[in-house]
């Protein structure tokens, strides 16, 4: 399994730049575990090239990534909102020059990773692809937390170690991440790896007053931090024991948390100052973060339902441990709704991100993702779904026809190109970066592609195209741009054509057919029209694209391609 993960990672280009320590035979529970630092692994670097091409064009953007798309000498100012401000904000890394360290709150895998998941992950890959294009060096630290209530809930549930259970899910996470073409973090830590650095903190905590011991148990003192509710906006009233924290008549406020749980029978746990327990939930957030990046960064962030109390209780605690604490910029990504409800397991309308990728390509997955900005809730529908991927194959199969006419074209060095062509590649890029830097609008950088996949199509197919002035040499230099904003999004394929592939084979197993069946559907129909029997020709067209196959007539005879169902092609119209 892990064997696998690591395959698909290395599938997306990079491999971590640094990995938290090697798993470890695990010590009876209750028995203290001597840790040691992690280690540091070099990594190495792959980047995504597409089909082979003696274009001195393709040549020279083949290795283009998100890292050295942006234009020498000229950057914009990046603008992100900042919840603690509640505004937008010139972004300034706390170090000019220096490197960005962000800090995003991981999964706890104790269960299959949803869409809910993929939302935020694509939010901040997007984030950490975009920082590097505008050549900033970015220090990217993901966590796992691998030991939790839910893990040891359902681990006992099935009977299995809830660090295999733990290291299973995360397996999992780490391909479905692959899969979506999220780069892979600079240190991936585990919560389990790095007790000794929770226990300091929580010691530092209680030496400043701001902690508390009962029974085995160590409780943060809300009262003690008269800043705790600046981030959320919310007053020590409003918290309500019972509802987002643990009811326990022992603690000196409602609204006091965990920072060290006293061991139960049968749990995994640690040694400690206050007797063998485990972490309490945020605890573990603050000690990692501070011995990656330090007590003060540039960016953290997560989604939105951790505003409070996960990222409120991060900032007291690192207070309490380091007066000094502060992090520049929190940035926050909004709910996913199903069909215009809140997703839920108890709704039934939960859904995982392998359920999705069953049937649709993950790029598609991302791809919807991406349409929407990733402040606002999103409404995760089979529609959308579909017009996503839908719109990737159309990109794909523009840029496919693209490198295959430009194949055998060797461009002459100096030429200058037509004025349309370079006005269309300056405003996609003039579009690209303004709606970028303007708190990563990835919505509106998509749509700047329409136009010069428009033009492009225009150029392939048209008469009026193919009698323009350097036409392979402006399909050329508009495939270059629009290689670099999918670099940039992460919609960047190894291939085009594997990837249009890929999209025809979920096509097929979405409407329950296999290719041979299609061209004979196809067969049947050009038969029904030879013979005049257009009603019936019409019917077998109809039956097709009623499950999302589209046929295509043509000089060579006709073809087929994906496409939204026949009753969803109103979704495909307006969107």
């Amino acid at each position: 399994m892990a064997a696998a993960a690591a395959a698909a990672r290395r599938a997306v280009g990079l491999l971590p730049l640094l990995l938290s320590s090697p798993s470890r035979a695990r010590l009876p529970h209750c028995q203290a575990l001597a840790l040691t630092p992690p280690l540091l692994r070099p990594h190495r670097l792959y980047s995504h090239s597409p089909k082979p091409s003696s274009s001195a064009a393709f040549s020279a953007s083949a290795s283009a990534s998100a890292s050295n798309g942006a234009p020498a000498g000229r950057a914009r100012e990046l603008h992100l909102y900042n919840t603690k401000s509640r505004r937008k904000e010139l972004f300034q890394p706390r170090v000019p020059g220096g490197e960005v360290g962000m800090y995003v709150c991981g999964v706890t895998p104790y269960d299959d990773s949803h869409i809910g998941h993929a939302r935020a992950y694509v939010a901040f890959d997007v984030l950490y692809r975009y920082l590097r294009y505008l050549d900033h060096k970015v220090r990217y630290v993901r966590n796992f937390t691998d030991i939790d209530d839910k893990i040891i809930a359902r681990a006992n549930q099935l009977g299995e170690d809830p660090f295999s259970l733990s290291k299973r899910y995360s397996d999992d996470f780490l391909s479905d991440m692959a899969n979506l073409h999220c780069l892979p973090p600079s240190v991936e830590p585990r919560v389990s790896d790095h007790i000794d650095q929770i226990i300091n903190m929580i010691k530092q905590i209680i030496d400043n007053d701001c902690a508390y011991a009962i029974g085995g148990d160590v409780y943060f003192s809300v009262e003690n931090f008269p800043e705790y509710g600046d981030l959320s906006g919310r007053k020590l009233d409003d918290n309500r024991a019972g509802e987002r924290v643990a009811v326990d008549e022992r603690k000196k406020n409602p609204a006091d948390f965990a920072l060290w749980k006293a061991a139960k029978d049968g749990e995994p746990c640690w040694d400690s100052p206050w007797g063998p327990g485990r972490p309490g939930w945020h605890i573990e957030c603050s000690a990692m973060s501070a011995h990656y990046l330090g007590h003060s960064f540039d960016i953290h962030g997560g989604g939105e339902d951790l505003i409070f109390p996960h990222h409120e209780n991060e900032i007291a605690q690192s207070r309490a441990a380091c007066c000094d604490s502060s992090i520049n910029y929190w940035i926050h990504n909004g709910f996913v709704n199903v069909n215009s409800q809140k997703m839920s397991k108890s709704l039934g309308n939960f859904v995982t991100i392998r359920k999705v990728t069953e049937l649709y390509h993950p790029l598609a997955l991302r791809m919807f993702l991406l349409g929407t900005h990733y402040r606002s809730p999103i409404n995760y529908t089979i529609e959308q779904l579909n017009v996503a991927s839908d719109r990737l194959y159309y990109t794909y199969q523009t840029l496919q026809d693209c490198e295959e006419s430009c194949q055998q074209h060797q461009s002459k060095a100096g030429d200058p190109l037509p004025a349309n062509t370079t006005n269309c590649i300056q405003k996609l890029h003039d579009e690209f970066e303004t709606s970028m830097s303007d708190d990563l609008h990835t919505s509106v950088a998509l749509a700047a592609i329409s136009e010069p996949l428009k033009v492009m199509n225009d150029l392939l197919h048209t008469r009026k195209g193919k009698k323009q002035e350097k036409r392979l040499e402006s399909l050329s230099a508009m495939e270059e741009k629009i290689r670099m904003v999918l670099s940039v999004l992460g919609l960047l394929p190894s291939s085009y054509y594997e990837a249009l592939q890929q999209l025809r084979e979920k096509a097929l197993r979405r409407a329950s057919m296999t290719e041979e069946q299609v061209l004979q559907k196809i067969e049947e129909r050009t038969s029904a029209r030879k013979a005049k029997q257009y009603e019936k020709s019409d019917e077998i067209r109809k039956e097709l694209a009623a499950v999302g196959i589209a046929l295509m007539d043509g000089p060579d005879g006709t073809t087929w391609r994906p496409s939204a169902p026949l009753s969803e092609q109103g979704v495909v119209a307006s969107t």
